[in-house]
């Protein structure tokens, strides 16, 4: 179940590559805008930000009544959890959920459907224990967690379908902001003590729909679909490097980097009202 907020606030045009992504801690480029729009994603490695995404978790689910839930241990093959952070604060996570001999999460709500998504030849994953804070940049960071979660899931896992529980009231908002379709009808969430649906998505249609997002979009377009946030594909092909590079210092036990990412303009910074 996801707990994130709706608040969506226009953006001024895309910028460069250059301008908005260098995956790097330290980069020339990123260090001219404020801190507040500096926001590094990166795998939930260590003791620190494990604590801080489960505090984010706790305080967003029980803000929507849902019972509490906590990251899953890293270093196993089965979970991904990513992080965004702003001056060492966490802001949002996201766990990739990958299929294996335990299955997924949503096998204990919706087993059939599942299973009847395997049987027809899908390699399934899901997105899980999604939080995000409710604050003015809140839609790019959940597009950017979404994007990087994504890149994980297809060009690293061959995943071809993406299976999201959610509460029945946020349904709408996954089919017009992502093309999500229902596969799994209203049902009791034991995890979360919450109803769910369950939804889907096919890479295939995530891709197709990041590849036409048009830009520049005029800034006074308010944010219908978070594929207009979408990286670019250098910035893709950075992250998949630096995700495939994470994850195999991740196995290693090595000390891992973050990548850093600007923020398109704030409503303060191009003067436009939310």
């Amino acid at each position: 179940m996801h707990s994130h907020s709706h608040m969506i606030v226009p953006q001024g045009p895309r910028q460069t590559g250059a301008e908005l992504a260098s995956f790097h801690v330290v980069e020339a480029a990123l260090q001219g805008p404020s801190p507040a729009r500096r926001v590094c994603i990166e795998t939930a490695h260590s003791d620190q930000h494990h604590s801080g995404a489960n505090r984010l978790l706790q305080q967003r689910y029980s803000w929507r009544g849902y019972r509490a839930v906590s990251l899953p241990v890293t270093g196993t093959a089965e979970h991904l959890p990513l992080t965004a952070s702003r001056d060492g604060t966490i802001i949002g996570t996201l766990t990739v959920g990958f299929d294996g001999q335990r299955g997924l999460n949503c096998d204990n709500s919706f087993a059939d459907e599942v299973q009847a998504l395997r049987t027809a030849g899908q390699r399934l994953c899901e997105f899980t224990k999604l939080a995000v804070e409710p604050d003015a940049s809140s839609c790019q960071v959940l597009a950017a967690l979404f994007h990087v979660a994504f890149l994980a899931a297809r060009d690293l896992h061959r995943v071809d379908t993406v299976l999201l529980e959610v509460n029945p009231r946020h349904v709408r908002y996954y089919q017009r902001m992502l093309g999500a379709s229902v596969v799994g009808l209203e049902r009791t969430n034991d995890r979360v003590d919450a109803p769910a649906v369950l939804l889907a998505i096919t890479s295939a249609h995530i891709r197709s729909q990041i590849d036409q997002a048009v830009w520049p979009r005029p800034a006074t377009q308010a944010v219908r679909s978070l594929y207009t946030q979408a990286f670019n594909r250098t910035e893709e092909g950075a992250i998949v490097e630096r995700l495939a590079a994470q994850m195999a210092q991740s196995r290693r036990g090595a000390q891992q980097r973050a990548f850093t990412f600007r923020l398109p303009a704030t409503t303060a910074e191009t003067g436009l009202a939310a």
